[in-house]
């Protein structure tokens, strides 16, 4: 155990990466919400929408996706949505069968705003896939940008989305523990770590937090 404290204790104070590992290979992160969309990807069908790009929409849709829709602020892109989740502008009513909405929530000021457009723009029976940072750096790219004002836990989440879809429609996977989080802080990419590291979750260091909300 000594030599485990004192190996932390002549780390830097300087991380490798300050991109999420990204200028490495693939982020940590990037794993667990991959295993939760995975997980889900029967939900994704019919008429989808993905925020910024399509890329999971694709990856996990297979032949169950009859059209991909990206929401896009600039409405940027193609068959993209010009909308904003905090406002609702874009958002119609009972409009997609399935909504990936990664790495978002953290960015938007009006968090509740948000999942209540999203419950709009779902048609019934219709599932929003959601991932949310527990322990993250700042994306200092997105806070520049447009803010970057949460990191959020399962409690919170959960209660979050519940007063608007129904506890019972609230889906939560929980993934990360007290190493990937770290790792992930100083910047290690996933290629850094063993299979093994990944499988195991600490509720007291979540690094990810997936949603499936379901639409009654």
């Amino acid at each position: 155990m000594e030599d485990y404290v004192r190996a932390i204790a002549e780390l830097p104070t300087e991380p490798v990466s300050r991109v999420f590992g990204l200028d490495r290979g693939k982020a940590i992160d990037r794993v667990y919400i991959e295993d939760f969309l995975e997980k889900h990807k029967t939900e994704i069908r019919g008429r989808v929408l993905e925020i910024a790009e399509d890329t999971y929409t694709l990856q996990y849709g297979e032949n169950r996706v009859q059209e991909s829709c990206i929401l896009h602020v600039n409405g940027t892109g193609k068959n993209a949505v010009k909308g904003n989740l905090e406002t609702g502008e874009g958002m119609e009513e009972n409009c997609f069968d399935a909504m990936i909405i990664t790495q978002t929530l953290m960015f938007l000021f009006d968090v509740g705003s948000a999942v209540k457009h999203i419950y709009r723009a779902l048609k019934p029976g219709g599932t929003a896939l959601i991932t949310v940072a527990g322990i993250s750096q700042v994306s200092r790219y997105d806070d520049d940008r447009w803010g970057h004002y949460f990191g959020l836990y399962e409690s919170g989440i959960r209660r979050l989305c519940g007063q608007v879809f129904g506890d019972e429609n609230v889906e939560i996977q929980g993934y990360g523990n007290v190493k990937t989080a770290a790792a992930m802080l100083y910047g290690l990419c996933s290629k850094d770590l063993q299979p093994e590291d990944f499988k195991v979750y600490d509720r007291d260091y979540p690094v990810i937090i997936g949603v499936a909300l379901h639409k009654a």
